[in-house]
């Protein structure tokens, strides 16, 4: 089990990249959030097994049909256990 934090830049707002997230996530049997940021990014914490996470990294990258994923900052880091599901965060 680990803990991704990443965040991404290029055009991903307003092109439903949360949902998008959240889908895969809890696709994969991810916890964690995902929000936009107002410097335009998108935030993502995520919790899960290394694999799901590393997926779910690469993922990342590309975004829904409608995005233009320019950075994906990731971190991984030791899990927290505080999440009980995926969702979007206000």
């Amino acid at each position: 089990m680990k803990r991704l934090h990443a965040t991404v830049t290029g055009r991903v707002q307003g092109v439903f990249f949360r949902d998008f997230v959240r889908t895969q996530a809890q696709r994969l049997r991810l916890t964690g959030w995902v929000r936009n940021n107002a410097d335009g990014s998108v935030e993502v914490a995520a919790e899960g097994e290394d694999v799901a996470l590393q997926h779910l990294a690469l993922l990342l990258e590309k975004g829904p049909s409608g995005a233009r994923v320019e950075e994906v900052e990731a971190v991984y880091t030791t899990p927290t256990g505080e999440f009980s599901d995926f969702f979007i965060r206000q």
